[in-house]
């Protein structure tokens, strides 16, 4: 069982959108179980914990099977962290499949401006189902490098509920389905390993991504007309997404209308002139 979180509010969409991945993975439910809420969904949950630090020591496998810490995967360029569980066959596909297809229009190459990291959260799981994860989730996203850039991990009980403590990501298993209850959604690191951005929900906006990424790399990567837009755009921590600043817009248009006017002007003026030196000397 999983959940859709809408980003404006990431609790309580994430226990509605929760139910749709109930319909869908077991089908008609009878009228009357709809009258009370079951008690598994009060632990799920995306909390915001902006400025969070996380547990570099803690440890994993990677795909390969070979143990690493968190901590090899930070230090150069931000990360994407990606909470799902390999098993899943509903939500955790989508929403990898909905990142590759979001990151594909995005310039950046992924393992030399970022990187992204894919955590289960079943500590159940083997560094083979993380492979096959892998093989897909590059297959979808075409581009070259991306397996260099690209890390899915596997990890004991511990490690994994210390870095989903510190992301804020709630979840919960129930036995009975052999399934997780959990959210849909990504969170930028820095490259220190500090949350930066939360963007919720499975249809990623590559302009969000692409903004997020710069600042949580502190301006180092991205085009002049990335700092425009950042200028224009501000990251709400409400809905997990970059608005329009429009009072910005406004000083930026009038900037540049101050600018093509000056131009305007600047031009007449040299034209006049050159007129006027063209008369004087035809006298």
């Amino acid at each position: 069982m999983n959940a859709h979180p809408c980003p404006a509010q990431p609790r309580t969409a994430a226990i509605v959108l929760f139910l749709c991945g109930v319909l869908v993975a077991l089908g008609p439910i009878p009228a009357q179980a709809h009258t009370t809420l079951p008690a598994i969904f009060n632990d799920v949950g995306f909390d915001q914990r902006l400025d969070e630090q996380v547990p570099l020591d803690a440890t994993f496998r990677d795909e390969t099977g070979r143990a690493v810490t968190l901590g090899e995967y930070f230090g150069r360029r931000p990360v994407i962290l990606v909470p799902v569980y390999y098993s899943c066959t509903t939500l955790c596909p989508i929403l990898l499949d909905g990142l590759a297809r979001s990151l594909r229009p995005v310039s950046f190459d992924m393992g030399k401006d970022f990187d992204i990291v894919t955590v289960t959260i079943n500590p159940r799981e083997t560094p083979a189902q993380a492979a096959a994860k892998k093989d897909q989730a590059i297959g979808r996203y075409g581009r070259p490098g991306a397996a260099n850039g690209w890390h899915f991990l596997t990890g004991e009980e511990a490690s994994i509920r210390r870095l989903m403590k510190a992301i804020g990501f709630r979840y919960t298993y129930d036995a009975k389905t052999d399934q997780y209850a959990h959210a849909a959604g990504v969170v930028i690191l820095t490259p220190q390993g500090r949350t930066a951005r939360y963007f919720y929900g499975i249809d990623l906006s590559p302009r969000d991504l692409r903004l997020g990424l710069i600042e949580a790399a502190d301006n180092k990567i991205g085009s002049p007309i990335d700092q425009v837009l950042l200028f224009c755009y501000h990251y709400d921590p409400l809905t997990g997404r970059y608005g329009l600043i429009i009072m910005n817009v406004i000083r930026l248009a009038g900037l540049a209308t101050v600018l093509v006017l000056g131009a305007f002007i600047a031009a007449m003026v040299r034209r006049d002139r050159l007129a006027a030196s063209k008369a004087g000397g035809a006298h």
